[in-house]
């Protein structure tokens, strides 16, 4: 059976992480991606030290696996006839150059679509082209301050300086509606025929994830309340301290609070009058999570764990980032130690995502331009390889 994507051709001329994610999640269903980088590469590439070979450092490993490379400076006429001829041959082309930009290079939507009618024609922008921002420049730390994400921490803490949350999120959240804007648009034109223009907003997209929760009280007009989700701004719902370390435990129904005081030792404090009903417990969690903070100290984390996950409550240990590779649950099936080609052994994250069809294993992150004089042969030959 042929892979999810398989057959289908991305042309792909983003760069950082926003587009690269996008693209990396349809090769990993399959999809034949050609990574078309400037001389010097997609700046990611020289994000953190190498291995081994300039300009594949770990970022670059990790986001822009399962592609091809070719290196075309798209300013020179030769290589721009390599890349149309790119495009004659693709389904899809997306890329995050500003929209001036890339119609000066030639390769805006109307004349991508004089090379191939049907093309799904992806733009991955930093602010919607209906609104006033639409010509700003945007980067993760942006986008984070215009959504008020920057502003959360302060809410928990109760003040303080605005905050970038310590990711690439709103970068990686955009990349994933840019996989399913581009899969969208790949049905359309199955049932009709028909490519389209499709742009991909970072700010928008960033939120509407956001905001999901956190528009709350101003989801009614006028409004019934402020902006901020509380169960997740409560600054004593956080991880608890134990006698070694931190656990996170979730009580998340009113039988499940009955229960953790259970296991807690002190069921007594949920028969105090400010606790003795569900609906007096739901509006006192902010003291109830007060309360299991200064419990879970008396014993280990493993203890906690061992008598929280007895009662079928949820529970895990905090884990710090140095040692998540080594995380059991992961370790079954979606961390692989793989060998590169060129940079020997690495840590590698397989999709998270699994499928009753299978998905043939994601080719290795290629070395810049590697692919290059293939690529060109192919088109030679009037067809890419599948």
């Amino acid at each position: 059976m042929p892979n999810l994507l398989e057959g289908i051709k991305v042309l792909d001329l983003t760069t950082v992480v926003f587009g690269p994610y996008a693209t990396q999640t349809l090769a990993d269903m399959g999809a034949e991606v050609i990574k078309v980088e400037a001389p010097g590469g997609d700046v990611m590439r020289w994000a953190g030290r190498p291995a081994k070979t300039p300009a594949m450092g770990p970022v670059h490993l990790t986001l822009n696996r399962g592609k091809r490379s070719i290196l075309l400076d798209l300013k020179a006429e030769a290589d721009k006839a390599t890349m149309r001829d790119l495009i004659a041959q693709s389904d899809v082309f997306i890329h995050n150059i500003r929209g001036k930009a890339i119609a000066a290079l030639g390769f805006d939507y109307d004349a991508v679509k004089a090379l191939r009618p049907d093309i799904v024609y992806v733009h991955c922008v930093g602010f919607g082209s209906d609104g006033p921002y639409a010509d700003l420049q945007a980067y993760d730390d942006i986008i984070q301050a215009a959504t008020g994400t920057t502003t959360l921490a302060g809410r928990v803490e109760g003040g303080g300086a605005p905050r970038y949350v310590p990711s690439l999120i709103a970068d990686k959240v955009a990349g994933l509606h840019g996989a399913y804007a581009v899969m969208g648009a790949l049905i359309h034109k199955l049932r009709t025929g028909e490519g389209q223009f499709v742009e991909v907003p970072m700010f928008e997209a960033f939120a509407h994830f956001m905001l999901k929760e956190h528009l709350f009280g101003d989801t009614f007009q006028p409004p019934v309340g402020t902006a901020g989700y509380p169960r997740q701004l409560d600054p004593h719902r956080q991880p608890f301290p134990t006698a070694d370390g931190y656990i996170s435990i979730v009580p998340y129904t009113d039988g499940a609070i009955v229960d953790l005081f259970e296991v807690l030792g002190r069921p007594d404090l949920l028969r105090e009058e400010r606790f003795d009903s569900p609906l007096k417990r739901a509006m006192g969690m902010s003291e109830i999570y007060r309360l299991i903070g200064e419990l879970t100290p008396a014993r280990t984390t493993v203890d906690w764990l061992e008598r929280c996950h007895a009662a079928r409550l949820p529970a895990i240990a905090v884990r710090d980032l140095d040692d998540i590779a080594e995380d059991p649950h992961l370790g079954v099936s979606f961390f692989r130690r793989r060998e590169h080609p060129t940079e020997g052994a690495i840590l590698d994250m397989a999709p998270p995502v699994r499928f009753g069809t299978p998905v043939a294993e994601p080719k290795p992150a290629s070395i810049l331009g590697a692919d290059g004089d293939a690529i060109r042969a192919e088109l030679t030959s009037g067809k890419l390889a599948p």
